[in-house]
C-alpha cells in the first residue's frame, strides 16, 4: 500500500504527540514502574480487552441481517480480527476497508459498498454509546469537579461531541427515510461536478443505503445498541484492571471516562497502532484525575504493548489463511477511494474504538 500524504501526516502527528506525552516524564522512571507492575493483571487485562472483538463481530451481523440475511459467526470474527490487525501495522487507516473486503471474499453475497455502508453505522453506534457512558461518567460523585478538557468544561466537551453525533444520526435517518431523493441528490452533485463518474456514483449509493437498513427496525436498532454497550462495558473493565495493575486507585467510571477521551483522540490521523495519539490521551484523560504524568504514561504503555498482540496475531493468522494480500485491499481501497473523497468535505469524525 502507498504511502500517501495522509499516511505521512499521520506518522509525523503520532511522534509530535508522543514527544508531548513524554515530554515532562523521567522514560527511565516509566519504565521501572512498568517492570514492577502486576503483570499477571496486566495479562488478564489484554485478555478481557480481546473480548470486545467478538461483541463487535456480533454486533455487525445484527446491522448486516436486514439486507444480507444471517451471515455466520464465522467470517464476520475473522474479518474484524484482520481489520484491527491491519490498522496496527498499516497505516492510512486501512482496516475498515480490509474488514469489509474480507467479508466480502468470504461471503460474496455481501456487495462491498454494503459491507463499508454497515461500518459507518457501526461507527455511529460506538459514538452513541461512548459519549453516554462519558457522560454517565462525569455524573459520579468521584469526578473532579472543575475540570477542563481541551480548553472547555468537560460538559461542555461532551456536549460538542453529542450535537455532532445525534446530527449524524438525523442524517443516517433521513436517508433510510427518503432513499430516493438522496439518491436524487447524488445524481444531481456527480452529473454536475464528475459527470463521468456519475452512473458509479449513483449504483454505489444506492447500495451503500442498504447498510443503514438497521436503523428502520426499532427492535433491531436497541439489539445492536445492547451489544455496542455490552462492548464498551467489557472495555472499560479491561481499562480498569490494568489501571489496578500500575496501582492507580480509581473507581470504574474513571474508565469509562477514559475510553472516551481515548475515542475521540484515536480518530486523529496517526501511524499504525495509534502510537503516540493514545499515549497523550490517556496522560490527557487521567490527568483530570489527577493522575501523575509517569504512572498515567506506564499505564498506556503497558496497556497499549499488551493489547496488541493477541488480535495482532489473530489477524495475522487469518489473512494468510484466507490468502489475502495488501495488493487486494489496496486496491479495494482504491474501488472507495472516489466515493470516500467526494464526501471527505462533509464528513464529521466519530470516536472510534481505542484499538479498532
Amino acid at each position: 500500500m502507498k504511502l500517501d500524504w495522509r499516511a505521512a501526516l499521520g506518522f509525523v502527528l503520532s511522534g509530535v504527540l508522543l514527544w508531548l506525552a513524554l515530554r515532562n516524564v523521567e522514560l527511565g522512571d516509566v519504565m521501572r514502574s512498568l517492570r514492577n507492575a502486576n503483570l499477571p493483571l496486566f495479562l488478564l487485562s489484554a485478555a478481557v480487552s480481546t473480548c470486545i472483538f467478538p461483541l463487535r463481530a456480533i454486533r455487525w451481523r445484527s446491522i448486516l441481517a436486514p439486507v444480507a440475511g444471517p451471515v455466520p459467526f464465522g467470517p464476520l470474527w475473522r474479518s474484524t480480527a484482520i481489520g484491527m490487525m491491519i490498522n496496527n501495522v498499516v497505516p492510512a487507516r486501512a482496516g475498515e476497508v480490509a474488514r469489509a473486503f474480507a467479508l466480502t471474499r468470504e461471503v460474496p453475497r455481501v456487495p462491498f459498498t454494503t459491507s463499508l455502508a454497515s461500518l459507518a453505522v457501526d461507527r455511529i453506534f460506538d459514538a452513541i454509546v461512548l459519549l453516554a457512558l462519558m457522560f454517565g461518567a462525569m455524573l459520579s460523585p468521584s469526578f473532579p469537579v472543575g475540570a477542563r478538557l481541551m480548553g472547555m468544561t468537560v460538559p461542555q466537551f461532551a456536549s460538542v461531541g453529542i450535537t455532532g453525533v445525534i446530527g449524524l444520526l438525523v442524517v443516517c435517518w433521513l436517508a433510510v427515510l427518503m432513499p430516493d431523493r438522496v439518491i436524487a441528490i447524488v445524481r444531481a452533485i456527480a452529473g454536475r461536478l464528475v459527470p463521468r463518474l456519475e452512473a458509479r456514483l449513483v449504483a454505489i449509493a444506492e447500495q451503500g443505503l442498504g447498510g443503514l437498513a438497521v436503523l428502520r427496525d426499532g427492535t433491531r436498532f436497541l439489539l445492536v445498541l445492547w451489544w455496542a454497550l455490552a462492548h464498551w462495558l467489557v472495555h472499560a473493565l479491561a481499562l480498569w484492571i490494568g489501571f489496578v495493575a500500575v496501582g492507580i486507585d480509581l473507581p470504574i467510571s474513571t474508565a469509562l471516562f477514559l475510553q472516551g477521551v481515548l475515542g475521540f483522540a484515536v480518530a486523529l490521523p496517526s501511524s499504525p497502532g495509534f502510537v503516540g495519539v493514545f499515549e497523550l490521551a490517556a496522560v490527557t484523560g487521567l490527568g483530570v484525575y489527577g493522575v501523575p504524568e509517569s504512572q498515567a504514561l506506564t499505564w498506556a504503555f503497558g496497556y497499549h504493548a499488551l493489547s496488541f498482540v493477541p488480535i495482532t496475531l489473530f489477524g495475522v493468522f487469518y489473512i494468510l489463511r484466507l490468502g489475502i494480500t495488501l495488493r487486494d485491499i489496496s486496491g479495494a481501497a482504491d474501488r472507495s477511494r472516489d466515493v470516500r473523497d467526494a464526501a471527505e468535505a462533509f464528513s464529521t469524525p466519530t470516536p472510534q474504538d481505542p484499538r479498532a
